[in-house]
Parts: C-alpha cells; sequence; structure tokens
C-alpha cells in the first residue's frame, strides 16, 4: 500500500473527509519531516509508512472533537498535531510553540513549503511567554502530565476557552488535577494502524 493509500484509508475508517489538496499537504509535510528527520532528529519514528499511522493518522483522530477558533499547540514539537490541524481546518488559526529551535525552525519552514497562511510559529517557554490575544484551545500531544498541562498554559487560556490533551490511558493522572478544573469529556480514540491505548481529555475551568 503506498501512503497515500495508507492515508486514504485511515480517514475513511475514522469517517474524516479531506480534500485531495489537503491530501497531498498532509503527505508533502510527512516528505518534509522524513527529509528534515536525518539531520535535526524531529521523531524515533525513521520509516515513513509508520509516520502514517502514529504521527498524521493519530493528530487527525482528535479532530471531529475540537471546535473554533483560535488553537495554541504547546510543545508542538516538529508540528504535531499542529500543523496537521492547520493543514485540515484553514478557517482556523494555530500558534505552534516549543522551546527547542530547531524543532521551531522546522515547523516554520513546513508552514512555509506548505503554504499555512493560518500557522504562527514562536520558540518560547510556555510558563513565560504572554500572547496578545488568549486561546479558545490548547492542545498538547506528549507535553506534559496534565496538572502540569494546566498550570503551565492557564494564563494563555481565553474566558470560555478549554484544554484538549492527548493522552495515552489517562485516568491516574486526572485525579491530580486542581480543584477548579472540571473533565469535561474523555474521549477514546481508535487509530488506523495504531495498536497503543489513544485518547482526548477535554478540560474547562469550573464556573
Amino acid at each position: 500500500m503506498t501512503l497515500a493509500q495508507e492515508l486514504t484509508a485511515g480517514l475513511t475508517q475514522m469517517g474524516l473527509e479531506a480534500t485531495s489538496e489537503q491530501q497531498v499537504k498532509l503527505l508533502d509535510y510527512l516528505a518534509l519531516l522524513h527529509k528534515w528527520n536525518g539531520i535535526y532528529n524531529l521523531t524515533a519514528i525513521r520509516d515513513p509508512e509508520q509516520m502514517v499511522s502514529n504521527h498524521l493518522l493519530d493528530s487527525l483522530a482528535v479532530l471531529p472533537y475540537l471546535w473554533p477558533q483560535r488553537w495554541l499547540d504547546v510543545g508542538c514539537g516538529a508540528g504535531l498535531p499542529g500543523l496537521v490541524l492547520a493543514v485540515m481546518r484553514p478557517e482556523w488559526s494555530f500558534t505552534l510553540l516549543d522551546s527547542n529551535s530547531k524543532k521551531t525552525g522546522f515547523v516554520q519552514q513546513a508552514a512555509i513549503e506548505l503554504g499555512l497562511n493560518n500557522v504562527e510559529v514562536r520558540c518560547e517557554r510556555v510558563e513565560r511567554w504572554q500572547a496578545k490575544q488568549k486561546f479558545d484551545g490548547i492542545i498538547s500531544r506528549a507535553f506534559a502530565e496534565a496538572v502540569d498541562f494546566v498550570a503551565l498554559t492557564r494564563h494563555l487560556l481565553a474566558e470560555g476557552g478549554h484544554w484538549a490533551a492527548m493522552k495515552g490511558a489517562p485516568e491516574p493522572e486526572l485525579a491530580r488535577l486542581p480543584s477548579d478544573v472540571l473533565v469535561e469529556r474523555v474521549i477514546t480514540l481508535q487509530v488506523p494502524g495504531l495498536e497503543a491505548a489513544r485518547s482526548l481529555v477535554v478540560l474547562g475551568v469550573k464556573k
């Protein structure tokens, strides 16, 4: 199966629709990731076929559960899930933040090459960074334990905004959240080609 076929099959299995242009952009991103990985060691996964399931489909699995409009991807690494989501939701805006300049350098270049006008890249430590406008959604994938994720980003969340934490099995972490943080949803995700447990935890601030 080609990478394009694997991506199309995965999208179909998850009930997601992507235009042919979006699918091309996702595969172009994968090609860039594979190329730069040799120089910058952006991800431990080297095999492009594995990258389709572990990176693209894993990032896409959360899409049906997200909301408009302004998003922050904290600890974005090589641009996951932020760049993938930005391809799929051109009408939303995405700020991708990481303290590793090699990774943000790659993300910036990838955003330019993919023509993503809805992406801003920041090389900062999240706890020190102040945004001009706060975010409706803050997402992370393997950034930190839930309690630290909330603590480090709380100053960046807009009123009425929510956190979206991509996790494996999240339950032990959720018990340690502060009392004013509400676990709104824990969604079990099925990612084609991935055996590991995956879930999305949506958190909010209690009124």
